[in-house]
């Protein structure tokens, strides 16, 4: 069976991949994956389910069976929903994020992740948000895109964002913990950040989002010749 179309978007923390990828999955009509997320998924849905927080067959399993709809809302803002409830914000917290590097770091999980990504790939289509979508999870995607911005306009955008929903956040040390990241990202021995020969390379750092969504849209009706 041949795969359905997948524009896979990879890219660095902050470079404002998941603004565009639902904005592009929203134009076209595509599933949204949004495969950072998954590992936040797990950690809150297994809790939830009672799951002891050290069985780690039992939250490979539910990595395998959870119902989970990547999309936006009506004025385009994040929506994510785990069994029919929106879980958006909850996911989002620092603590779900240290609970998702806790169930990260096991192999039963990541292994049973990339079988429930590929698992997205459904007609019309899929827009795949991460950073080893057209490296490791779907290689053989008709269109890549690598969306990146510099360093300093990246931290940047994430202490406007916390900013904006009331948390102080020091500038400098966003910076630091953005680099940090890049450098684990990129030199990890599993699925390192990659920009792939064939991928489409777009610098957003001067770039306004519309301009981008403009942008990665025009490829995709180009290389799918979708509408």
């Amino acid at each position: 069976m041949s795969l359905p179309p997948v524009l896979a978007i990879d890219g660095p923390s902050g470079s404002g991949k998941g603004t565009v990828c639902r904005r592009v999955a929203a134009a076209l009509g595509w599933h949204l994956l949004d495969s950072g997320a998954l590992y936040r998924l797990v950690a809150h849905g297994a809790a939830a389910a009672g799951l002891d927080a050290t069985d780690e067959a039992g939250h490979a399993a539910y990595a395998r069976t959870m119902d989970v709809v990547f999309g936006a809302t009506p004025s385009g803002d994040e929506s994510i929903l785990l069994g029919g409830l929106e879980v958006a914000s909850a996911i989002r917290t620092e603590s779900a994020g240290a609970a998702a590097s806790r169930v990260a770091a096991w192999s039963a999980v990541r292994a049973a992740l990339v079988e429930r990504q590929r698992a997205f790939a459904v007609p019309p289509g899929l827009v795949a948000d991460g950073r080893d979508m057209g490296s490791v999870i779907f290689p053989e995607a008709g269109l890549k895109v690598f969306l990146t911005a510099s360093a300093e306009e990246r931290a940047a955008r994430r202490h406007k964002q916390l900013m904006e929903k009331g948390i102080n956040a020091n500038l400098a040390a966003l910076s630091l913990e953005i680099a940090e990241r890049d450098r684990r990202d990129a030199t990890r021995p599993v699925a390192p950040l990659v920009a792939t020969p064939d991928a489409v390379t777009i610098d957003s750092t001067r770039l306004p989002p519309d301009t981008v969504v403009a942008q990665v849209l025009s490829l995709a009706r180009a290389r799918f010749g979708v509408g």
